[in-house]
C-alpha cells in the first residue's frame, strides 16, 4: 500500500503503549494485593479475597483483599494515631509533602497511566494527557492550601479522619481529588476504592510511602460494597466524602444521620448540552464528541443530552453523525483510539438495556458503523434522536456512551428543558453571542457551566452539583472549606432543653377584660389561621398565659413553600435592593425595641437587662448581613488555560429554618436574615417555648417592603413541623437548631431529594458570640457556588 493512500484514508495503525513495566509491578506483588495501612501492606483478616479483571480482555489482573470490620477498625486506627501529629506539623512541612508527592506522580506518569488504562479500560491517551497530569496538579495546588493555612483558614481547624469513597470511572483522578486537599489541610485518610478499579490507589499508596508520607496519614482498604459501608458507620471516622451514584449517596446520607459526620456527596447527572443556532457548529459537534464519547461517557457531568434549536437540529445532526463514523473504539493501550472498553460486564448490559428501552419508548437509533474489538466490554458511540424529555433515557443516567437528543425554539424553552431534571451537576452552553450563552448559564440549575465547552476541571475550580446531584464543592478554596471546621464550635456545649411551664389557674377580675389576640400563622405576606384551627398557649416561667400560637400542621408548611416558591423574584433582585430591606428591617425593629424586650423578659424569665441586649443585638445583625448582602461576591478563577472560571454565590432557593428554642428573637434573625441576606426563601418556624418574639416580629415584616412570600413564619411543634419540611420537595434545605434529636431526623428524612442540611446535633451556640453565630459560617451554608467557565481566544 503506497504512502499516498494512507493520506487519502487518513486511516491508522495501531501504536500500543508498551506494558511490560506495569505488568512487571503486577508480578512483583505475584498479582495478589492486601490492604495498605499504617505505612504497609498487609493482609486482610478475614483471609477472603476478590479477582480484579481487565476490562478489554476479560482476563483477571490481580486478586485484591476483602475488607472486613476488623481491617477497617484497623486503618481507621492507624488514620487516628497519625492524625495528631500531622496536623501539628507546620503548614510549610506538609506542603513539602504534597509537593513530593505531586513530583512522585510525575516521576511514575507512565506507570501510572498505563496501570490505569488496564485496570479501567479508558484509553491511554487519556490516563497518559488529562487524568495523570491532573492529578499532579491537585497536589501541587493543595501543596499551596497546605502553606498559606494559617492566614487563609485561620479561624478553622482540621476535620480529623477522612473516609473517602471513590468511583471507578476515574480512579486515579479521584484519589487526587480527595487525598490532596485532606492530607494538605491536616487530616488523615482511609480511603476506599472502587472494587473494579483499585490498583492505582493501591500503586499510589506504595509510592507515596516511598516518597516519605508518614505512616498512617494515608491509608487504603479494598473491598466491594459492604467495605464501604462498614468505613460509613464506623464511630471514630469524622468525615465521609462520596463519589458515586445517588443511589448510594442516599444511602450514605441516611446511614450517617445524626452521627455529627461531616458529609460530601458527588453524584450522578444528566446534564444538558445546549446548542443555540448561531454556534460555532463544528466546534460544537467537537464539544459532543468530548461530552459524551470521552472516558466512553463514563463520566458523572457528561453532557449526555443534546438540547438543540430548531432551525440547526438537521444539520447538526448529519454533521454529528458524520464525526461518530470516524471514531475508533480499540484496545486501551493504543494510542490510535478514541474509544476504550467499558469497565464491567455488568456495566455494559446496563448500556444495552437502557438503549434498547429507549427506542422501545420511540427513540431512533444511531449508532456508527465502524470496526469493534472482539471480546472484552466495547460499545459503539451511540445517539438516540427524538426523544421525549419523559423519555427514560433522558432522565435516567446511561453512564455509557450514548448521548440523547431532542430540539428546542427559545431559549426559555432550552432552559427550561435541562432543568427538567432531579440532577444539577454540570451543563454546557454554546453559542456565538456571549451576552446570550451567560444569560443562560446564569439560569441553569447546575453547579458547573461550560460556555462553549465542555468537561474543563481545573484543583483552583470548585466541581460539584446541586439537587440529586449531592452537595458539597471538591477543588478550590470551596473545596477547601470541607475538610474544616470552625474552632468557635468547638467549645459547644449539649443543649438544655427548656421545660415548657404548666400555665397556672388564674381567677378573673371584675372590670374590663383584655382583648384576645391569638397569633396567627404568616403565611406570603398574610397573617393566616393554621389548616387545623388548633392553637397552643404560651406560658411564662411563672405560669401566667402570655397568649396563644397557632398550631401549624403539614398543610401550612405546603401553603408556606408555594408562597415561598412564588416569591423567586427575591432570589434575582439585586443584591442592593435585599441590603436596603434588611436595613429598613433593623430601622423598623429598633423604634420598636422596648417592646421586644419586655416580650422576652415575659417569655423566658431573663432580667430586662438582658432581653434588652437581645434586642440590641439582634438589630446588630439585621445590619450585619444587610452589610454582606452586597459585599459576599464571587471570585474570578484563572485555571491554566486561556479563559477564566467565574465562581457565582447563588441562592439554595426555599429553606427551612427550625430555630433553637434559646434567644427567641435573637435565634430567629440569626438564621434568617443570612439566609434572605444571600436571595433565599424562608420557611420559619419559631422556638417552641417562646415563638411570640417571631410572630410580633412579623408585624415589622409588613411595614418594611420586604415582599410576599420571602419570609414565612409557622408556629407548632418543632419536631412534626421539621419532619413536614425535611420530607418536602419542594424545600432545597433545612437549617435545624434544636435537639440532637432534631438533627438526626432532619438528616435522614432529607434523602428525598437530597437537600442541603444545617444543623447544631444537639450543641447549644451562644448567640451573642459573633464568632458562633454570624458571619462567613453562616454565609457559605446559604449559597451554592456556580462555577461558570468562559474560555477565550482562538
Amino acid at each position: 500500500m503506497s504512502v499516498a493512500k494512507y493520506f487519502d484514508e487518513m486511516s491508522y495503525g495501531p501504536a500500543p503503549e508498551a506494558d511490560s513495566e506495569a505488568r512487571g509491578w503486577l508480578a512483583r506483588h505475584e498479582g495478589k494485593f492486601g490492604h495498605f495501612i499504617n505505612g504497609g501492606f498487609t493482609p486482610s483478616q478475614s483471609g477472603k479475597s476478590f479477582d480484579t479483571f481487565e476490562p478489554a480482555t476479560g482476563a483477571v489482573l490481580a486478586k485484591l483483599a476483602i475488607g472486613s470490620k476488623a481491617d477497617v477498625d484497623h486503618a481507621v486506627a492507624a488514620a487516628r494515631k497519625a492524625q495528631g501529629p500531622w496536623a501539628k506539623l507546620p503548614g510549610h512541612a506538609r506542603a513539602r509533602h504534597l509537593y513530593a508527592l505531586a513530583r512522585m506522580i510525575q516521576r511514575h506518569a507512565r506507570l501510572i497511566a498505563v496501570v490505569e488504562a488496564i485496570d479501567n479500560g479508558k484509553p491511554v491517551r487519556e490516563t497518559r494527557d488529562i487524568d495523570i497530569p491532573l492529578a499532579a496538579r491537585h497536589f501541587y495546588h493543595h501543596a499551596g492550601w497546605a502553606q498559606i493555612q494559617d492566614t487563609e483558614f485561620s479561624d478553622h481547624i482540621p476535620v480529623g479522619v477522612v473516609g473517602q469513597i471513590i468511583p471507578w470511572n476515574f480512579p486515579f483522578l479521584m484519589l487526587a481529588w480527595k487525598v490532596a486537599p485532606a492530607l494538605a489541610l491536616g487530616n488523615t485518610v482511609v480511603l476506599k476504592p472502587a472494587e473494579f478499579t483499585s490498583l492505582t490507589a493501591l500503586l499510589f499508596a506504595e509510592l507515596a510511602a516511598a516518597a516519605g508520607l508518614p505512616a498512617g496519614v494515608l491509608n487504603v482498604v479494598t473491598g466491594e460494597g459492604e467495605t464501604g459501608a462498614l468505613l460509613v458507620d464506623h464511630g471514630d471516622v469524622d468525615k465521609i466524602a462520596f463519589t458515586g451514584s445517588t443511589e448510594v449517596g442516599r444511602l450514605i446520607r441516611e446511614r450517617t444521620a445524626g452521627s455529627g459526620k461531616s458529609l460530601t456527596l458527588e453524584l450522578g447527572g444528566k446534564s444538558p448540552f445546549i446548542v443555540f443556532d448561531d454556534a460555532d457548529i463544528d466546534g460544537a459537534v467537537e464539544g459532543v464528541v468530548d461530552a459524551i464519547w470521552f472516558n466512553q461517557g463514563q463520566v458523572c457531568c457528561a453532557g449526555s443530552r443534546l438540547l438543540v434549536q430548531e432551525g440547526i437540529a438537521p444539520l447538526f445532526q448529519e454533521r454529528l453523525l458524520r464525526r461518530m463514523s470516524t471514531l475508533r473504539v480499540g484496545q486501551p493501550l493504543d494510542k490510535c483510539i478514541d474509544m476504550g472498553a467499558i469497565v464491567a460486564p455488568v456495566q455494559l448490559s446496563r448500556i444495552e438495556a437502557l438503549v434498547k428501552q429507549g427506542v422501545a419508548e420511540g427513540a431512533t437509533l444511531h449508532q456508527a458503523q465502524i470496526e469493534m474489538p472482539q471480546g472484552g466490554s466495547f460499545y459503539p458511540p451511540t445517539l438516540l434522536s427524538g426523544v421525549q424529555s419523559s423519555s427514560t433515557v433522558a432522565t435516567e443516567e446511561i453512564f455509557g456512551p450514548v448521548a440523547v437528543s431532542m430540539t428546542f425554539r427559545t431559549p426559555d424553552e432550552a432552559i427550561q428543558l435541562a432543568n427538567n431534571s432531579r440532577y444539577g451537576l454540570a451543563a454546557s452552553v454554546w453559542s456565538e453571542t456571549i451576552g446570550l450563552a451567560l444569560n443562560v448559564a446564569a439560569k441553569l440549575a447546575a453547579g458547573v457551566v461550560w460556555v462553549n465547552a465542555t468537561n474543563l476541571f481545573d484543583a483552583a475550580v470548585g466541581f460539584g452539583g446541586k439537587r440529586e446531584s449531592g452537595f458539597g464543592r471538591e477543588g478550590g478554596r470551596e473545596g477547601a472549606y470541607e475538610y474544616l471546621k470552625p474552632k468557635a464550635w468547638q467549645g459547644r456545649k449539649p443543649r438544655a432543653m427548656p421545660a415548657l411551664p404548666a400555665a397556672k389557674p388564674a381567677a378573673g377580675e371584675f372590670g374590663m377584660p383584655s382583648l384576645d389576640r391569638t397569633a396567627k400563622l404568616y403565611v406570603g405576606g398574610k397573617q393566616a389561621r393554621p389548616d387545623g384551627n388548633y392553637s397552643r398557649s404560651i406560658v411564662s416561667p411563672k405560669g401566667k398565659v402570655l397568649g396563644e400560637v397557632g398550631e401549624g400542621n403539614r398543610k401550612d408548611i405546603r401553603n408556606a413553600v408555594a408562597a415561598a416558591q412564588a416569591a423567586a423574584g427575591w432570589s434575582s433582585a439585586t443584591a442592593h435592593n435585599r441590603a436596603q430591606i434588611l436595613y429598613y428591617i433593623a430601622e423598623n425593629l429598633s423604634s420598636r425595641a422596648d417592646e421586644f424586650a419586655a416580650r422576652i423578659a415575659a417569655m423566658t424569665g431573663v432580667s430586662s437587662g438582658k432581653a434588652a441586649a437581645e434586642v440590641e443585638a439582634s438589630i446588630e445583625r439585621l445590619f450585619t448581613y444587610g452589610a454582606w448582602a452586597d459585599k459576599y461576591e464571587g471570585a474570578v478563577h484563572v485555571p491554566p488555560l486561556r479563559g477564566v472560571a467565574l465562581a457565582m454565590p447563588e441562592s439554595l432557593g426555599v429553606v427551612g429554618v427550625l430555630c433553637p428554642p434559646e434567644a427567641p428573637l435573637l435565634g430567629f434573625i440569626s438564621l434568617v436574615a443570612p439566609l434572605i441576606a444571600m436571595g433565599n426563601r424562608v420557611v420559619a418556624v419559631p422556638s417552641e417555648a417562646h415563638p411570640l418574639a417571631a410572630t410580633d416580629f412579623y408585624s415589622i415584616l409588613e411595614t418594611s417592603d420586604v415582599p410576599a412570600g420571602v419570609i414565612n413564619i409557622v408556629t407548632g411543634s418543632t419536631d412534626e413541623l421539621g419532619k413536614a419540611l425535611a420530607t418536602h420537595n419542594d424545600v432545597d434545605a433545612l437549617w435545624a437548631f434544636g435537639t440532637a434529636e432534631l438533627s438526626a431526623m432532619v438528616e435522614k428524612l432529607s434523602v428525598g431529594n437530597l437537600k442541603r442540611t444545617f444543623v447544631d446535633h444537639g450543641k447549644a451556640t451562644d448567640w451573642m458570640n459573633r464568632a458562633e453565630a454570624e458571619g462567613a459560617l453562616y454565609l457559605r451554608r446559604a449559597v451554592d457556588v456556580k462555577n461558570i467557565w468562559i474560555p477565550y481566544g482562538e
